[in-house]
């Protein structure tokens, strides 16, 4: 596939990354020549230097090969711009576009080719909201996704000390929790991947990932961390577009408060805001954190623009008392730092919003694409079609089918039915079938699974 990305910026460039290890033809457009010299320091993709919605910018891009632009410059504007030109004037098949400003976002029909030709908008921040309204849902997740509408979720826990499961083997997990079906996507101990077993031992520490129907993940959480309670006491740290819209979301369930540093801000949050308590003030300063009872305060969230501010702050709520604490960081070279130095959870925004990219750019009827792990693995749902004659997957057990190495499937979601994946399950046509690969190399494989053979209408 011939990629052009528009922006060589944190999510771009990220992208590019990731992207350029599945042998597509990758190209990237910047106007900074910093940003270009970095990118290609780092991988080998093309790049161009110029305005993104130039004509001649994108004629230079080689726009008439493409099969796909990704628009994610920082301006609204250009993203658009370029879109419309790439549409009309070179004929770029699919277009996926990022926009900020709830001005444009919360009008799909201005984006369609009767008027701005735009096959899918996202906007990172509230991909980002929506990500971590998730994890303060169930408490003791580290990652939580959707797949089929919310139905089934994949998540990532941490096996506590005091779990009723830590020792034991994963066949007796069904002797504690007997009524729900649940699927052990992976487990990592070390950062190692497991091999996975019926036998296989669970150690406290261990990161699990499971797949469940989404009624059930909170019981099976309670086995694996036993300790966590729900969490009612949120503190944000940050009034800008993630930290207002996370308010909004959590205020009605939750009491939270928000703090921010500008004075503007505030009186702007005091009004968009009703249930909210709005402190204005330096989230790192200790005698404002000490004032408001921080050591009461359930869950910590740092989602300022300020990488060190918010590990800075999220440390300090932490040592203050904080039970738990979820940093917002885009430097990558961050994350692992500072998660295995009191952070609980350190969130790359990129990675997030890379996700909800990776569906558009997968082949097939990808209905959904996650990478997980900082981007080693993947999570993927794949709408089954075909049949027995012109499909690898229809009619065959799951058992049956030569599955990449590093598979595991979850679940398959037929009509509004969830079946967690046992070996004998049929797969038959129309289902979503939800998978985990610990490797994300093994992507092409996998499409090529499910690609349907010549000749099927």
């Amino acid at each position: 596939m011939n990629i052009i990305i528009l922006g060589a910026g944190q999510v771009g460039s990220s992208l590019a990354e990731t992207l350029s290890h599945e042998k597509m033809d990758i190209t990237v457009v910047d106007s900074d020549p910093e940003k270009i010299r970095a990118l290609q320091d780092r991988i080998d993709v093309r790049t161009v230097l110029g305005h993104a919605s130039h004509p001649k910018t994108l004629r230079k891009a080689k726009a008439e090969d493409a099969d796909m632009l990704i628009a994610v410059t920082s301006s609204d504007e250009t993203n658009m711009i370029a879109s419309q030109i790439a549409h009309t004037l070179y004929k770029v098949p699919k277009k996926i576009v990022r926009i900020r400003a709830n001005e444009y976002s919360s009008f799909d029909q201005l984006f369609d080719e009767s008027a701005i030709p735009i096959d899918a908008h996202i906007s990172p921040e509230k991909v980002v909201t929506t990500y971590i309204k998730r994890l303060l849902t169930y408490p003791g997740a580290l990652q939580v996704v959707d797949f089929a509408n919310g139905k089934v979720r994949l998540v990532g826990t941490r096996v506590a000390d005091d779990s009723p499961m830590t020792g034991k083997a994963l066949n007796q997990l069904r002797n504690h929790i007997p009524n729900i079906d649940l699927r052990i996507a992976a487990i990592y101990r070390n950062n190692e991947t497991l091999e996975i077993t019926g036998d296989s031992v669970i150690h406290a520490g261990d990161e699990v990932f499971f797949i469940a129907a989404s009624t059930h993940i909170s019981r099976i959480l309670h086995e694996l961390r036993h300790s966590e309670k729900p969490y009612k006491r949120i503190v944000i740290a940050g009034g800008g577009n993630i930290g207002r819209g996370l308010a909004e979301k959590l205020e009605r369930n939750f009491r939270v408060k928000i703090i921010d540093l500008s004075n503007a801000r505030c009186e702007q949050l005091s009004h968009s805001l009703h249930d909210s308590t709005i402190l204005c003030g330096s989230a790192s300063d200790k005698a404002l954190l000490e004032a408001e009872n921080i050591h009461h305060a359930d869950v910590f969230v740092a989602v300022t623009n300020d990488d060190e501010a918010n590990i800075m702050s999220s440390l300090l709520a932490k040592k203050m008392g904080a039970h738990k604490v979820i940093a917002l960081i885009t430097n990558q070279a961050y994350v692992d730092l500072v998660q295995e130095g009191g952070i609980d959870i350190a969130l790359s925004p990129q990675q997030i919003t890379i996700g909800s990219l990776l569906r558009h750019v997968r082949k097939g009827d990808t209905s959904n694409a996650y990478s997980l792990r900082r981007g080693v693995a993947e999570a993927i749902e794949i709408v089954a079609h075909g049949d027995t004659k012109h499909s690898r997957v229809v009619g065959k057990e799951i058992d049956e089918i030569e599955w990449p190495k590093s598979v595991s499937i979850g679940a398959i979601v037929r009509n509004d039915e969830v079946i967690i994946a046992h070996h004998h399950i049929v797969i038959q046509p129309n289902d979503h079938v939800i998978m985990f690969l610990t490797n994300k190399k093994d992507v092409p494989e996998l499409e090529k699974l499910f690609e349907v053979g010549f000749g099927f209408f």
